[in-house]
């Protein structure tokens, strides 16, 4: 889910719809659940991991990568 973050930050940001460390996420764990074909509980563990190692800050359907840098390398990820 990290990498799935990392890919929409840098995809948002190339047509202007995310700044440099967050974007809209208007969508609930079960909408994003269904999205990429997991169960609600294992989204809520995967977000309370990423969230509790300051990864991610997901409030008021916004995302925040608050050091993408750290969420890129943590998801191994390379654009």
């Amino acid at each position: 889910m990290a990498h799935h973050f990392c890919e929409l930050l840098v995809c948002l940001q190339v047509v202007g719809l995310a700044d440099a460390n967050s974007f809209e996420l208007a969508l609930s764990q079960t909408d994003l659940a269904d999205a990429m074909g997991i169960s609600q509980v294992h989204i809520n563990r995967v977000l309370q991991a990423l969230r509790g190692s300051d990864l991610i800050v997901w409030s008021k359907h916004r995302l925040t990568i608050p050091d993408v840098e750290r969420l890129k390398a943590f998801a191994e990820f390379d654009p």
